[in-house]
């Protein structure tokens, strides 16, 4: 057989390349090299929930702590994911954005800390 029997330019036109698609290639190789990445931490841990709502049961006397330092206290009448609803009994009940509180906790551990003396 010659070579120009071989690559006849009608038989080079009838050729086609047949290529697999990427997702056919990738579904039969293995997975080397391949970095797992770590999951995010969920969002919310409903910790926040779990100790307002049982603030709110007991109806706890609390101490919030403003950003500006201002110190309010009450309890904590509901919350949702932006703010809360304190009420207090020597002046008027306020609903306070999350993000305007620097700290707060009850106000039986203020109590508790005067009491206590220093060592």
């Amino acid at each position: 057989m010659k070579d120009s029997d071989r690559f006849d330019g009608d038989a080079l036109t009838s050729r086609r390349l047949i290529r697999p698609s990427i997702s056919e290639v990738s579904d039969r190789t293995p997975l080397r090299g391949v970095v797992h990445r770590k999951q995010a931490p969920p969002e919310q841990t409903n910790a926040e929930s779990y100790y307002f709502t049982k603030q709110m049961q007991n109806k706890t006397a609390m101490v919030v702590i403003l950003e500006d330092g201002t110190e309010l206290r009450g309890w904590i009448e509901w919350y949702d994911r932006n703010c809360i609803k304190l009420n207090r009994t020597d002046g008027p009940n306020l609903m306070i954005y999350k993000h305007a509180i620097r700290y707060m906790f009850k106000e039986e551990e203020l109590r508790q800390r005067r009491r206590r003396p220093r060592e």
